[in-house]
């Protein structure tokens, strides 16, 4: 009888008329154009961003204070993590009550303090980089002003690809419990190799700038050899039996594989 009425109703000459936009505006108002991607501390971040932003994150003194001396001084400071990101990986963290984990690429060391803050007393952050000038400089002064949480940072100055197949002969394998990649983005298929397998069952990886300012969903023939490498990632979690996935517009975009 409902459904009658209904297509009944939807044949009327003056319904068929309606523009969807203005009704539906006149119901929640005008829509508003967002940003495709952007972190939120970025300038031309819009105010849809920034109001989520404002209702998510919830800055530790020393991660505001990192935040702030990274954006203002160090080099590249657009690679820093964006908070809303390294906010969702801390709350993944709380969530499965992660004690070790992952951290590749450091910079400064946001994301490596943000996953040690999370694991709490006991954890254990490792932290690969091939130079850490960066978390040297701007990292440590910051950070060690708590001996607790910094002593959870353990930093490896190395390349992360040959650590890390040093932590898997080494039967690492299946014990850490989350795990952030920021890196080369080249190496972003074979970072993710690695750490699956390093991961234990219902651990977490994250992957920064999965849509890469967007360019991912560009025209192929367009790609940088970054985007490529980014591209070539999305679709492997996507296929890959072993994690279960989504990808996220949040940030630069964050793709998030759970270990079946």
């Amino acid at each position: 009888m409902f459904l009658r009425t209904l297509i009944k109703f939807l044949s009327q000459p003056w319904v068929q008329t309606l523009d969807p936009e203005k009704w539906v505006a006149k119901s929640i108002g005008p829509s508003i154009k967002m940003t495709i991607v952007s972190k939120s501390y970025n300038k031309g971040a819009d105010s849809v961003i920034n109001y989520c932003t404002k209702l998510t994150v919830k800055l530790h003194p020393l991660q505001a204070e990192l935040q702030e001396a990274t954006l203002n001084n160090a080099p590249f400071a657009g690679m820093l993590g964006a908070p809303e990101v390294l906010t969702i990986g801390a709350n993944f963290i709380h969530l499965i009550g992660g004690k070790k984990a992952l951290d590749i690429g450091t910079f400064t060391g946001a994301s490596a303090l943000a996953w040690a803050i999370a694991t709490g007393k006991d954890g254990e952050v490792y932290t690969f980089d091939v130079s850490h000038e960066n978390y040297k400089q701007f990292g440590v002064p910051v950070i060690s002003k708590d001996e607790e949480i910094f002593k959870r940072i353990i930093p490896v100055e190395a390349p992360a690809l040959e650590r890390l197949d040093r932590m898997i002969a080494e039967g690492q394998s299946g014990t850490f419990d989350f795990a952030f990649i920021d890196a080369d983005k080249e190496n972003y298929p074979n970072y993710y190799d690695r750490v699956v397998t390093l991961l234990r069952k219902g651990g977490v990886l994250m992957i920064d700038n999965a849509l890469w300012s967007g360019s991912v969903a560009q025209d192929p023939s367009t790609f940088t050899e970054s985007t490529k490498s980014i591209d070539e990632t999305n679709q492997k979690i996507f296929k890959d039996d072993r994690t279960h996935s989504a990808l996220i517009n949040c940030g630069d975009g964050i793709h998030i594989a759970f270990k079946a």
